[in-house]
């Protein structure tokens, strides 16, 4: 299942990154390498701090032609994507989760200690929106917008605890996705954040 969920966000996170490419007026290589960098930035970031080498994605170079063509697939259908403005919500949520809970794998089977396991997670889970951002000269939103980053941080926390207590791990994978999912979709609904630090040192000037 969760092989099918990572496809699936893959997906949905190379074309968001193909609108953010396309909001900044970039060209057709533009559009492919921020797609390709939103969908797979995460992983490819995770395995070169791990040095868990070959990086994941050189061994399928599939993930390569989906991400690129979906990309592009954007470019073509962007005038209607207004209109899944919700699916693709939930599909960027259902990601955040899949590739948390993989990169916590990925850590684990490297048999790195704890904290390094839920940092692998969260880099997975979140870096892929931070380079589309960062290369759109934009402050990165999965820092400053509903939950995310934090709800990457409660899927491993969780995932990891369940695990360290033996439960069953299509048990706990079910878990983790279900309540990570749940968080995030409400966060989206009822807009929850975390506080926010606004420094503005001409504020405290006389």
């Amino acid at each position: 299942m969760l092989t099918t969920v990572y496809l699936i966000a893959i997906t949905a996170e190379a074309m968001s990154g193909a609108l953010a490419a396309g909001r900044r007026n970039m060209d057709m290589f533009g559009v492919a390498l921020i797609a390709f960098l939103t969908a797979l930035g995460g992983g490819t970031v995770r395995d070169v701090l791990l040095g868990n080498f070959p990086v994941t994605w050189t061994q399928h170079p599939p993930y390569i032609y989906l991400t690129v063509s979906a990309g592009l697939l954007t470019m073509v259908v962007a005038r209607f994507m207004h209109r899944l403005q919700r699916l693709f919500l939930i599909l960027d949520a259902m990601g955040l989760v899949a590739f948390t809970i993989i990169g916590c794998n990925v850590a684990l089977k490297l048999d790195y200690s704890l904290p390094v396991v839920v940092m692998a997670g969260i880099i997975t889970g979140i870096f892929g929106g931070i380079l589309r951002d960062i290369l759109c000269n934009q402050t990165p939103q999965v820092l400053c917008h509903e939950l995310y980053a934090s709800v990457s941080l409660l899927v491993a926390l969780l995932y990891l605890t369940l695990l360290h207590f033996g439960v069953n791990e299509s048990v706990t994978m079910l878990a983790a996705f279900s309540v990570g999912l749940a968080m995030r979709l409400a966060a989206i609904r009822w807009r929850w954040s975390l506080p926010v630090f606004s420094y503005a040192p001409e504020r405290w000037q006389s």
